[in-house]
């Protein structure tokens, strides 16, 4: 219930000071583990295919080249026993000639049957399927590189590897030009892929790269690997990969790619009585390899006609939410502009407004290598444009964006960086005008592997500072900053963290993203996962304890939340369910609305709110043909309470064929009023082959009452050469009541887009 707020003494920073010194403890360890003490780690000598001799890529091992390389036997599990003997063998081999990395892969299998290959659209998560992945460290830095894996129908899947230290650095929105063909044999199944080395950027002075092996057996759950394999370790950190030797007079070509694109669309706003309005435009990119290492790229007229709409989301809180950015020429290199868990550069700032499409006229991006620094950097130039519906005379002015950021290794697994942004939309052509507006942060990540030996363990910092021209103040102004630290220990019997950060009342950097501002946040965490051996059918147990302080920047408490997770059960089957429960504090400065418009707004009151919560949830094995999950929580809700219910389902009948559904609901009882939202998802995936899909989605909550399709086809007639052909229809509920059916077109559009790509 709500009740007069109070000010309230604030914590002392004792368990997260007490976490700084346990780092500085550890620290003399973990820089001499850096440097001296590294595991030593398994090696490869790649064989060169000798001159005038082709490889077939089908998928068969069976011309003699093959034998010239000796092949890699001696895998290790990571689950389910650490260490243990795989249960099926496996043999890599690995050649190369002037042009390509060339990998043979054999998978023996001894019940054929039962070999898993659901998936076939690029990209598709294999968390269903039998797998291979590998991962490049071409600088062998240790902390960046190349994602690859496949199943064994041949799907191709591929990302890029950024942060060393970090267990979440992938980012698989990269395509890279690459060649793969598999076979299912009597025996087990094999693959063989051919890389081009100019799809890559390598340092042409090292003979030797990182490189690592994983093998998923999805009926067992078992993973084995080739390097890396205790649970510590991850094949996504390439700290923890093998070495790739014996790579000579290997060459990237002249360094030029073009790849220029067409597009025919036509679109309609139905609620506005306009006609169709067609549209046909070309545009291209170019990429040159400065060095092999640095890559520059131009775009002009670039268009994200083929993007998938984002993922609709109901949100109940006073703060906005962030969705996750899916064009390509954003995606690609990514990694280097990540800024430990704040967005002084959230790269949806460039070209999208209020939801809204802005065209891109034109862009440069570079990024890469350069010794011991990794650069990023784009220029983009956005084209005016009229913000809303047909009709509308909200201009918004044409603008420039320039986003920097470098940063420099250090020992193995670390790094220091600096950030650099502007956004300059300034209606005046002689120069900079009041909206020109800057950002500059620094950041530092300090990682190792071998603390005490054998164990993970991070400190991360950060400060930002923006300027705001309409509010004045240098840039400098602690308004207008944010800071930060996090301490971490993530480990698998163990998983420490405590952090700290604060956003200044002001903040708001231009081209990146604030949630929420004017605030002091402590944050510290601690999870147990031990592995029962008494609990025959159990693979580990997670307990969690979650703890966060948030003040105002005077100290006033306005938020405290305390959460446990008394048990949550992996099962050897993939299997998972989990319950939870949490007591919490919210001091609401001023009221909001939480549902409705006008008349009917539900508007929550000022004042401090008390709540406790419970939730349970469980999780099938996406490997099963029918697969899915459900979500319950109920917890006290401002002076009410809510009920929140998730349901999941996905069913495969085959290979390449998926469909999926989602549906969330809440039940909210308030003393302002009571009210439900609900929100569902159907989407599909029918794949004829690798190279050929057909995926498409349909939405719709009862809050905007606008139910959308979206659909897209994509042939992929070589790697890099692709046929995209895309429709969208979005219809408006009259009433809030789904099967009233009482629905009228607001838009329909549709688009045909053809993109080549030719290397020089």
């Amino acid at each position: 219930m709500a009740s007069r707020p109070e000010r309230l003494p604030a914590v002392g920073g004792g368990a997260s000071l007490f976490l700084v010194l346990v780092l500085a403890a550890l620290a003399p360890a973990s820089v001499l583990g850096q440097s001296n003490a590294v595991e030593a780690r398994p090696a490869v000598e790649a064989v060169q295919v000798p001159a005038g001799t082709e490889i077939r890529i089908d998928g068969f091992l069976n011309e003699e080249v093959w034998s010239l390389a000796h092949p890699l036997t001696d895998f290790r599990q990571q689950d389910p026993v650490e260490g243990g003997e795989p249960s099926e063998p496996s043999e890599i081999r690995i050649l190369y000639d002037t042009q390509a990395l060339y990998i043979g892969a054999m998978f023996y299998d001894s019940d054929p049957s039962g070999i898993l290959a659901h998936q076939l659209e690029r990209n598709a998560g294999l968390g269903t399927d039998d797998r291979f992945m590998w991962i490049l460290d071409t600088f062998r830095d240790g902390r960046t590189g190349y994602f690859f894996e496949i199943n064994p129908a041949g799907l191709m899947g591929d990302g890029l590897i950024g942060g060393g230290g970090s267990w979440g650095g992938l980012n698989k929105r990269w395509d890279g030009i690459w060649e793969v063909r598999t076979q299912i044999l009597s025996d087990g199944w094999s693959a063989e892929i051919r890389i081009p080395f100019s799809t890559l950027n390598f340092d042409p002075a090292r003979d030797a790269w990182g490189i690592n092996f994983q093998r998923t057996i999805r009926r067992r759950s078992e993973e084995i690997l080739w390097s890396g394999w205790r649970r510590n370790e991850s094949l996504f950190r390439p700290a923890s990969a093998g070495e790739l030797r014996g790579l000579t007079g290997i060459s990237q070509g002249v360094g030029v790619e073009v790849k220029p694109y067409a597009l025919t669309s036509g679109n309609q706003a139905v609620s506005a009585g306009t006609p169709w309005e067609g549209d046909a435009k070309v545009g291209m990119d170019v990429t040159y390899s400065i060095t092999p290492s640095l890559r520059a790229a131009v775009t002009l007229n670039t268009d994200f006609a083929e993007v998938e709409v984002d993922q609709r989301r109901v949100n109940l809180t006073r703060f906005p939410l962030r969705f996750p950015e899916q064009r390509d020429f954003f995606l690609e290199g990514s990694g280097v502009f990540s800024f430990n868990w704040a967005d002084p550069f959230f790269s949806r700032r460039i070209g999208l407004v209020q939801g809204q499409e802005v065209p891109i006229r034109g862009g440069a991006r570079l990024g890469g290598q350069a010794g011991r620094y990794e650069l990023g950097f784009y220029q983009v130039r956005t084209g005016e444009t009229v913000l809303g519906d047909v009709g509308s005379d909200q201009l918004w002015p044409a603008e420039d964006f320039t986003v920097g950021r470098v940063r420099r290794s250090l020992f193995q697994q670390s790094h220091v960086g600096t950030i650099y942004t502007r956004r300059s939309s300034s209606f005046d052509p002689e120069g900079l005008g009041l909206e020109d507006r800057h950002t500059i942060g620094g950041d530092f990540n300090f990682y190792t592997s071998q603390a005490l030996g054998r164990f993970n363990a991070q400190i991360e910092g950060f400060m930002i500072f923006h300027t705001d021209p309409m509010a004045g103040g240098d840039l400098l102004s602690p308004e207008r900053r944010s800071r930060g630290y996090r301490w971490s220990f993530p480990n698998d019997l163990v998983r420490l963290h405590s952090s700290y950060r604060d956003f200044g009342v002001d903040w708001d950097p231009a081209v990146g993203f604030a949630q929420r501002r004017g605030f002091r946040r402590h944050q510290p965490t601690l999870t147990i996962a031990p592995r029962p051996q008494w609990l025959p059918l159990v693979r580990q147990m997670e307990h969690q304890f979650y703890f966060e302080y948030l003040t105002d920047m005077d100290n006033r408490l306005l938020t405290r939340a305390f959460n446990v997770t008394p048990l949550q059960l992996n099962f050897e089957s993939g299997d998972r369910f989990s319950i939870q429960a949490g007591r919490g504090f919210e001091r609401l400065l001023n009221p909001f609305t939480i549902h409705g418009r006008g008349e009917d707004a539900i508007v929550v009151p000022a004042g401090d709110y008390y709540a406790w919560s419970w939730s349970m949830g469980a999780q099938s094995a996406g490997r099963r043909t029918l697969s899915g999950g459900v979500d319950v929580e109920r917890s006290d809700f401002w002076d009410g309470d809510r009920t929140q219910m998730d349901f999941r389902a996905t069913v495969r009948p085959r290979r390449g064929v998926s469909v999926s559904t989602n549906y969330q609901r809440n039940e909210v009882r308030l003393d302002q009023g009571d009210f439900n939202t609900n929100l569902a998802r159907v989407s599909g995936t029918w794949n004829l082959s690798p190279l050929t899909s057909l995926t498409g989605n349909v939405q719709y909550d009862d809050v905007s009452r606008v139910m959308g399709l979206f659909a897209r086809g994509r042939w992929i007639v070589r790697p890099g050469n692709d046929i995209f052909l895309v429709w969208s229809h979005n219809w408006q509920n009259e009433v809030a009541r789904l099967l009233d059916r009482e629905f009228t077109t607001l838009s329909r559009g549709g688009a045909l887009k053809v993109n080549y790509s030719y290397r020089f």
